[in-house]
């Protein structure tokens, strides 16, 4: 009799055990995701206002891993260095999926409007909009480019004012190189000169794009691809 009664009493205390993992798992995974969703917005709110994120991971313990499903980020508006954004991006690498959108992005010296990034495994897309004045307002005085031609991972402006030491207008090409986005003049006496715009060691840009923005005066649509590594 002890021993059915003590098989009765294993089996009570295994499925009471079971019954409380289960319960733990059913509470991670909905406190977990709204605890990163949490960390998320106070990150992105040091650099400006932030209005909804949502963090989904399947099981939820993944994050404790560091590893997430999917993020989605509303954002009003953002003001941070190239630095800072690189970083928030290789803070993201545990993440599959990442959707982010900003009405107001201020990089650098340049004012970005209706910003999206996209990124899917190491993979990263970003696209934002952009105006003639903001373009000159983040130039240094008396320097101005002109969008000349757009394809196959890189852009050709018209640069003038003194930039790559040249005092006339010169064209100029914008494009990744090596992981890095630089900008050279062309002109077989002018290839030697190059500018780095942008230099990461987790981001490897791999090409970007500009285009004159439909119905919209003044205003450009600027793109560029790259990857974490």
């Amino acid at each position: 009799m002890r021993r059915g009664g003590d098989g009765r009493r294993k089996v009570r205390i295994g499925l009471s055990l079971v019954g409380v993992l289960l319960l733990v798992l059913a509470l991670a995974q909905v406190a977990l995701p709204r605890i990163a969703a949490s960390r998320v917005s106070s990150r992105l709110g040091r650099y400006g206002s932030v209005d909804s994120v949502s963090v989904s991971a399947w099981p939820a313990v993944e994050l404790l891993w560091g590893s997430v499903d999917s993020v989605r980020v509303r954002v009003r508006r953002l003001a941070l260095s190239p630095a800072q954004a690189a970083r928030l991006l290789w803070e993201a690498r545990g993440a599959a999926r990442l959707d982010v959108t900003a009405e107001s992005v201020q990089v650098g010296s340049l004012r970005l409007s209706d910003a999206r990034l996209r990124k899917r495994g190491s993979g990263l897309s970003a696209e934002a909009r952009t105006s003639e004045a903001d373009v000159r307002a983040a130039l240094p005085e008396g320097f101005a480019v002109k969008l000349l031609a757009s394809g196959h991972g890189q852009v050709r402006v018209r640069a003038s004012g003194g930039l790559f030491g040249v005092g006339a207008s010169v064209d100029a090409m914008a494009l990744g190189r090596e992981g890095r986005l630089i900008a050279h003049p062309v002109g077989p006496s002018l290839e030697g000169l190059q500018l780095t715009l942008f230099s990461d060691p987790h981001v490897y840009v791999e090409g970007v794009g500009a285009s004159v923005q439909q119905g919209v005066a003044s205003s450009y649509r600027l793109s560029m691809s790259a990857s974490l590594r």
